[in-house]
């Protein structure tokens, strides 16, 4: 049994869109308007920058740096700024983690080499490859239903054992499966599914990495200090009221339907870049009324 230390990253972070102009260019002054409401208005310990949810298989590398300074210049100061550097390139990943500690980044995110399916033994190599180049500390993605394999139990154990490797973002879903990582390592676990952060909080998790949170993270942050407070009770109330923001913004893709909803409450953050599209209307405005109940939990 091991000590659970302070999280690196915070307890609540959001997996930032990606803001773009009307002619589909990268859109840096809404970027920064972006993050400084994530982290001053909405209470966000931090930013996960050039992640899925950023289209970051749609962004350049320049336009990666560049958005990582912006956000790193603009809340830098106050809040955790991850990186999203992996790839399903070794090589391309170790130039992005550069690229990233580089832009002032606290820490990398770094996906499981999705569609490739590398063998177990090549899978490992290419998460100590990454942390054995970085000072920074790593966070990996455990995201088996897009990257196309999970990161199996036994290489998680064994990856906690490198210095660097300190965290898992995860979407495994796969609950009894983390809690027998999380009892035998120090790795700190966010939820990578914003419906998962209670139950695992519940078998030691720390967190949550969001896409709902572009919204709801007060609400996220009232569910964390009610259970770690210990008021199992509350926590729950919280987590039956908050289902369904929490699940709703994934009746389409994720970026989708935070930028319509961001779009429709005021945040200038333009579309999606090809091949994803608009939401329908029906369906945002049902997002957007479910929305609507949570305001009261703003800071």
């Amino acid at each position: 049994m091991t000590e659970q230390l302070e999280p690196v990253f915070g307890r609540v972070l959001t997996a930032m869109v990606t803001p773009f102009t009307d002619d589909d260019q990268l859109a840096l002054d809404d970027a920064v308007t972006l993050a400084r409401h994530l982290v001053d208005d909405l209470g966000n310990d931090g930013l996960v920058v050039n992640g899925t949810t950023g289209e970051s298989p749609t962004t350049s590398d320049d336009e990666k740096r560049a958005l990582l300074e912006a956000v790193v210049g603009a809340v830098g100061d106050r809040a955790s700024v991850v990186a999203g550097v992996g790839t399903f390139s070794t090589r391309h990943t170790l130039e992005l983690a550069e690229q990233a500690a580089g832009a002032g980044a606290d820490g990398i995110l770094v996906v499981t080499p999705y569609y490739s399916r590398p063998p177990e033994a090549e899978l490992e190599r290419h998460f100590t490859t990454v942390a054995d180049a970085t000072d920074l500390p790593v966070m990996l993605y455990d995201i088996p239903h897009r990257a196309g394999i999970p990161i199996p139990e036994a290489m998680l154990i064994r990856l906690s054992e490198h210095p660097n490797i300190r965290a898992v973002k995860d979407a495994k879903g796969a609950i009894a499966s983390s809690a027998t990582v999380m009892a035998q390592s120090t790795l700190q676990y966010y939820a990578g599914d914003d419906a998962m952060l209670l139950p695992l909080l519940a078998v030691g998790g720390v967190g949550v990495v969001g896409t709902s949170t572009h919204f709801t993270a007060p609400l996220a942050r009232q569910i964390v200090d009610a259970f770690l407070g210990g008021d199992v009770g509350q926590a729950t109330s919280l987590n039956k009221y908050a289902i369904p923001a929490f699940t709703g913004v994934f009746a389409t893709q994720g970026c989708m339907m935070v930028k319509a909803a961001l779009n429709a409450r005021g945040l200038r953050v333009g579309g999606c870049r090809a091949p994803m599209g608009d939401v329908p209307g029906p369906m945002l405005q049902r997002y957007l009324d479910t929305l609507a109940v949570y305001e009261e939990f703003r800071d």
